[in-house]
């Protein structure tokens, strides 16, 4: 396993077993020592932007803060699984086209996008995303995929922008954008892609009160890789991510929901929600060692901007239960 922070990072990254110095130290010269740090079996190693191009299935987390208030340190719920150089997008949180351009993906590249659920920080740039690709320079197919209402989504969206889409298409002799754009809306478990590249499957996982919601594996010839999307602890995530090599899971940090409830009117109604629909930590651990995978990433962290709750906190909650390698998200982290 490998793991890359790409330029605009900026942060440390953890396992269970060790912590990367900052960026900084990076460009101070002091690589060696921050490579010292990692685990001596070598399970994972940094690497500049710019190196040799690998071959292999890569998994970029290009948002990793749960819930919809724009921060300052994360962005919002998403990532991108390239293989052969073609980027499938799970979720779209706000400003998800940013961050692919600085993981140094090109818009014009996107191909497929996979939304899990109906929540604002995980579709937020749904729309957003394709327009954007487009007004680059995107002139092919991209193909949706999820829950329902989808094809109403894309419907209503390209209407919203009909007078810049038409204004682009005269000035700049843009393609049609509406032809390109083709939603597929996903209701039931099961294989919703097979391609070249990859098969991905879909399962139901549990995040009340919105349903359908999904969790999505994508096997190609060298990885597997499952996005839980939102869920409580779920047996059909454990089922769809049997063996995987990783799988990303959602992660809510019990402990600290009476302050992050504290913020809104309604709290008890909030609270009630984030504990029903979502994964402790610890739970993580549990659902990464029932389904056998090698390594856990906490991803979608709430609350994301806590200063009382740790990185090793997080990590070392994961590591009661798996003792496989863990990984905290961080944005623009390859893995």
């Amino acid at each position: 396993m490998s793991v890359h922070m790409h330029p605009e990072a900026g942060r440390a990254e953890t396992t269970g077993r060790g912590t990367l110095e900052r960026r900084t130290l990076l460009r101070s010269g002091l690589s060696t020592l921050a490579m010292a740090l990692w685990p001596a079996a070598g399970l994972a190693r940094v690497r500049r932007q710019g190196a040799s191009p690998s071959s292999r299935t890569r998994l970029i987390l290009l948002g990793t803060g749960g819930g919809p208030r724009p921060r300052t340190a994360t962005a919002a719920s998403s990532q991108v699984v390239i293989v052969n150089g073609t980027p499938y997008v799970i979720d779209c949180g706000d400003g998800v086209a940013r961050q692919l351009v600085s993981a140094g993906v090109p818009l014009t590249a996107l191909r497929h996008v996979f939304i899990t659920h109906q929540h604002s920080d995980h579709t937020a740039d749904y729309g957003n995303l394709v327009w954007l690709s487009w007004a680059a320079g995107l002139r092919t197919r991209v193909d949706t995929w999820g829950p329902p209402p989808l094809v109403e989504m894309t419907r209503l969206f390209l209407e919203m922008n009909r007078a810049d889409i038409e204004t682009r298409i005269e000035d700049e002799g843009r393609v049609p954008l509406a032809p390109l754009v083709h939603p597929h809306e996903v209701t039931a478990p099961g294989v919703v892609l097979e391609d070249e590249n990859v098969k991905v499957t879909a399962a139901l996982v549990s995040h009340p009160p919105l349903t359908p919601a999904l969790a999505f594996r994508f096997d190609a010839r060298d990885r597997s890789i499952v996005i839980s999307g939102d869920t409580a602890r779920s047996d059909s995530l454990v089922a769809l991510a049997k063996g995987a090599d990783v799988l990303v899971h959602e992660a809510l940090y019990a402990p600290a929901v009476d302050r992050i409830v504290a913020r809104v009117p309604n709290a008890s109604t909030l609270k009630k929600h984030l504990l029903d629909s979502h994964t402790t930590p610890e739970d993580c651990g549990r659902v990464a060692a029932a389904a056998g995978v090698k390594t856990l990433v906490l991803s979608h962290l709430v609350p994301p901007d806590d200063p009382l709750v740790t990185e090793q906190m997080w990590v070392d909650a994961a590591r009661t239960h798996f003792k496989g390698t863990v990984i905290l998200g961080k944005d623009l982290l390859e893995i």
